[in-house]
């Protein structure tokens, strides 16, 4: 047996969840080959499912973060939560998301998949959607770390995509699911995993 690592795993196992950036700013060229690298990833039918919306301008960045803080704040006071928790985690969000040089808001859109008479199918076949537009996240991802650039996937589209597509005045279709921040990296970070033989059955 081989212990020779290959470049794609050494791209995959170096990558980390980077979220301090240096305030140079990402040259279009670049942005572009690592959303090309999202677009390959594979999909449901090939019907590609993604849609991207690349935030460079500063003012946009502060529309999206003040509209995403305002409903997180209502939300968790909603919950209760402690007045200084909350401004914590607020002030946290603003902070990632108008601090990145690029912020990518990954949707998807259930226009080219396909409709069924019943529920169970197209439910099955909305989470197809789903994980194929997760896996073009992973894409870029990648991508940006081989192009020295680091990135963090944040989920919280998903507890505010109405927000998130008002804002950003999104088409109909295109559905909020995650974002993406990158920049060249202003941190390191090293983290470890659990052993493989326990997240395995073999049969």
């Amino acid at each position: 047996m081989h212990n020779t690592i290959t470049k794609i795993e050494n791209t995959i196992q170096s990558r980390r969840s980077i979220r301090r950036y240096k305030a140079q700013p990402i040259p279009n060229q670049i942005i572009e080959t690592v959303l090309k690298s999202g677009s390959w990833a594979p999909s449901a039918h090939n019907r590609q499912p993604w849609r991207f919306a690349v935030l460079q301008e500063v003012d946009a960045k502060q529309q999206l973060a003040r509209a995403m803080g305002k409903r997180l704040r209502h939300d968790l006071e909603a919950d209760h939560v402690p007045k200084e928790i909350i401004e914590k985690d607020v002030n946290r969000s603003y902070d990632r998301l108008t601090s990145a040089p690029v912020v990518i808001v990954i949707s998807l859109s259930m226009v080219d998949m396909d409709s069924y008479a019943d529920e169970k199918r197209n439910r099955n076949e909305y989470i197809m959607a789903v994980q194929s537009t997760a896996m073009a996240g992973q894409n870029i991802l990648l991508a940006a770390h081989s192009h020295n650039l680091g990135a963090c996937w944040m989920c919280a589209p998903l507890f505010c995509p109405d927000v998130v597509a008002e804002t950003l005045n999104l088409p109909e279709d295109w559905q909020p699911q995650g974002i993406i921040t990158m920049g060249y990296p202003d941190q390191e970070r090293t983290k470890t995993r659990h052993e493989l033989e326990t997240k395995i059955l073999w049969r």
